[in-house]
């Protein structure tokens, strides 16, 4: 009975090797497919990724870092805390996708039939929201220098736009992203010359480290009137090496006028002072909504002391509901989270922030622990902002020969 199930066991255990050996997952039939849906959209040839994953040869000799990535879940980057919200850009990783990418490594990272290879998403080359409509640079060669310190430059440019028009989409592109750091591309109004960068609605699209172009829901879209021009605010960091930057930004119109209008707002404290060597230092911010909205996405953002950004919404009647909480900030990832189900708000709801910083020498990316730290434009300074965008029922403006009849009619009485 014993030598049975001895031989038994023996012929079962070769029995399992052999399945393990023949289910163990290969590149074209079982991984190539997670990332081409998970983590294509960044690497690829043009892309903000320094490694292209659209091939096996291309794919193979990062495959142990790749393991290492998805099981810490360093990548895809995502810092919010599943425990609050919803959102419809989740990155994560299911646990199916990694342990597979995990058993391919471990198998020793075959390729597998060239025959099962998917096929290519499809992408415009040079753009992540497909093919733009219009495409506006910053309108000089700007000369970034080797090295130093550069302040924000701003940039005009006319649309020349003869009528409104409406953007569904929109994505800047850094033209020498080693010496981009950020861009913000603002519409600025004809004859509206006391506006400023960042104030309400006039923001319409900006680039970050991690941070996505803008696409709208549909039926949704940023009203660009007619006349306007795009103002980019650009923020150079020079790395080494003189370059000659032409940023730009491409957009796509709506083909009809939407049924919601996109607004970008921000709820900002420009006033704090962090203290030497305070690791937990807390600020806040609010923004009241004077109008009922719907709130569609959200983008916390601070500098390299930057911990941790929380929202929460405050209805009228009291109630709260955190729906975002960034346990771990990142500097490097300047995520956009679209609310998996954009949440109508009334008037008088209060959009609350708080953040704290890590001003100590236990935060590794602590330019000088020893100095105060106030609000700022360069990176070893701060900032608190809590962007996020909200919605807006459009009606379009009613016909000349609709408006003109009830006067016409009231002439006549």
């Amino acid at each position: 009975m014993t030598v049975r199930f001895c031989v038994a066991n023996l012929l079962l255990g070769f029995g399992l090797q052999l399945s393990a050996a023949v289910v163990s997952p290969t590149f074209t039939k079982d991984v190539a497919p997670i990332l081409y849906s998970r983590c294509l959209e960044c690497h690829r040839q043009g892309e903000a990724a320094p490694m292209a994953f659209t091939s096996f040869s291309e794919v193979r000799p990062w495959a142990k870092a790749i393991k290492q990535a998805v099981l810490t879940r360093k990548m895809p980057p995502w810092l919010a805390d599943p425990h609050f919200g919803a959102f419809r850009n989740d990155r994560r990783m299911p646990d199916d996708d990694i342990q597979t990418i995990a058993r391919w490594v471990d198998a020793g990272a075959p390729e597998g039939d060239p025959k099962q290879m998917p096929a290519m998403p499809p992408f415009e080359t040079g753009w992540r929201i497909g093919k733009p409509d219009a495409v506006f640079d910053i309108g000089t060669d700007y000369d970034v220098p080797a090295e130093g310190v550069v302040a924000y430059k701003y940039f005009t440019v006319p649309t020349n736009f003869a009528e409104d028009k409406w953007v569904e989409a929109a994505e800047v592109r850094p033209n020498q992203r080693g010496a981009v750091h950020h861009i913000i591309a603002f519409i600025k109004e004809p004859g509206n010359a006391a506006a400023r960068p960042g104030d309400a609605g006039n923001i319409l699209v900006g680039f970050a480290p991690g941070e996505n172009p803008l696409k709208l829901m549909p039926g949704t879209a940023v009203l660009v009137k007619a006349g306007s021009s795009l103002y980019f605010q650009v923020h150079y960091t020079p790395n080494g090496k003189a370059v000659k930057d032409r940023s730009y930004i491409g957009v796509r119109f709506a083909k009809e006028p939407p049924k919601n209008r996109a607004i970008r707002g921000m709820a900002i404290n420009a006033g704090f002072r962090i203290p030497p060597n305070d690791a937990n230092y807390e600020v806040r911010s609010s923004y009241t909504l004077n109008q009922d909205v719907t709130l569609d996405d959200l983008t916390p953002h601070m500098h390299l002391r930057g911990k941790d950004f929380q929202y929460t919404v405050v209805y009228p009647d009291g109630r709260q509901d955190v729906i975002l909480s960034v346990p771990k900030y990142d500097f490097n990832w300047q995520i956009k989270y679209q609310l998996r189900s954009p949440m109508l708000l009334p008037k008088g709801t209060r959009i609350d922030c708080v953040a704290h910083f890590d001003n100590s020498p236990n935060n590794k990316y602590n330019p000088d622990p020893a100095k105060e730290v106030r609000w700022g434009e360069q990176t070893w300074e701060e900032m608190m902002i809590g962007f996020f965008t909200y919605t807006v029922p459009y009606a379009p403006p009613a016909t000349a020969a609709v408006q003109t009849r009830p006067n016409a009619l009231e002439g006549g009485q």
